[in-house]
């Protein structure tokens, strides 16, 4: 399928009242930034964050694939820990990514793993999700510091902004361990890095007990849970984008920073800074022993 003949349904309808933004907006940036975002999708099991009526409306996420989708949609299914199975989208090329957002897919969550080996992650992502007040020097410092100590690992790591509040620092596995190992790993770091620093950072589930430090939401690396894709919308107002920067970019990084109008121009003269991603992966068995011999 050419994703040019895929024909907008109600282009003029308004998805971002702020801007306005309209569906044809949503589905133009789509479609523009197809050639980039589609890497990071790839071989993926997908949850769609979908909104209909635009962000004033309802929205719902989606993980099982409706059975009226086209036969050329990949659809595959993802074995779930109760023995069952979840029939998820998966987004190989650019016409499938503008098929969804012509369906209302505002935001893209993918697995830290692919269909080929659900139960062995490629990534460990770490969420840096602050409280209000925080200021984003302050969360930049954060992220600076998890990526030395990724590297004090044996791991190289990346940043995106999310398009929220935050930013996640992401490191490339080399699929040798389980979602068990590598969740276990994100486990230690976080506790590494928040017994560091106690009085900014915490990993306390409750809200309640967190104060005004900074989350260090490490739940995403377990087996079924998603973090935001690169260049995903987000729906919140102002329509912005989870985008990875460079890190000597991350100095004028702003969490919600980027919007679908900046980032295809940003494209347009800048590779994708997380482009070589996939060939610098780690174990994250090794980085475990590390961690847990030098603590």
């Amino acid at each position: 399928m050419n994703p040019a003949d895929i024909e907008v349904s109600r282009p003029g309808k308004v998805f971002y009242p702020d801007g306005p933004v309209t569906k044809g907006d949503v589905v133009a940036y789509y479609r523009r930034v197809a050639d980039v975002m589609v890497p990071h999708l790839r071989g993926r099991p997908l949850t769609l964050r979908r909104f209909p009526d635009g962000i004033g409306g309802d929205g719902w996420f989606q993980k099982e694939a409706p059975d009226w989708f086209p036969d050329w949609i990949r659809v595959e299914s993802v074995p779930t820990r109760d023995g069952g199975s979840v029939h998820h989208v998966v987004c190989d090329d650019a016409a499938t990514l503008v098929y969804l957002a012509n369906q209302a897919v505002l935001e893209f969550h993918v697995w830290t793993s692919t269909v080929d080996e659900p139960g062995r992650p490629d990534l460990v992502v770490i969420d840096l999700d602050p409280p209000a007040g925080v200021g984003v020097a302050e969360l930049r410092g954060v992220a600076r510091h998890a990526r030395d100590v990724l590297g004090s690992l044996g791991l190289t790591a990346f940043v995106q902004t999310t398009g929220g509040r935050g930013f996640h620092v992401v490191a490339p596995l080399d699929r040798t361990s389980d979602h068990e190992v590598v969740l276990s790993f994100a486990r230690e770091v976080a506790d590494f890095l928040a017994a560091e620093d106690p009085a900014r950072l915490t990993t306390q589930q409750r809200k309640s007990n967190r104060g005004d430090r900074i989350f260090l939401d490490v739940n995403r690396n377990g087996y079924a849970q998603t973090f935001v894709a690169p260049y995903s919308l987000r729906a919140r107002p102002g329509a912005a984008v989870a985008t990875p920067v460079d890190w000597a970019e991350l100095g004028r990084a702003a969490p919600d920073g980027f919007d679908l109008r900046r980032v295809p121009r940003r494209l347009a003269r800048k590779a994708d800074p997380w482009r070589d991603l996939g060939v610098r992966a780690g174990s994250a068995a090794k980085a475990l022993d590390r961690l847990t011999r030098e603590a």
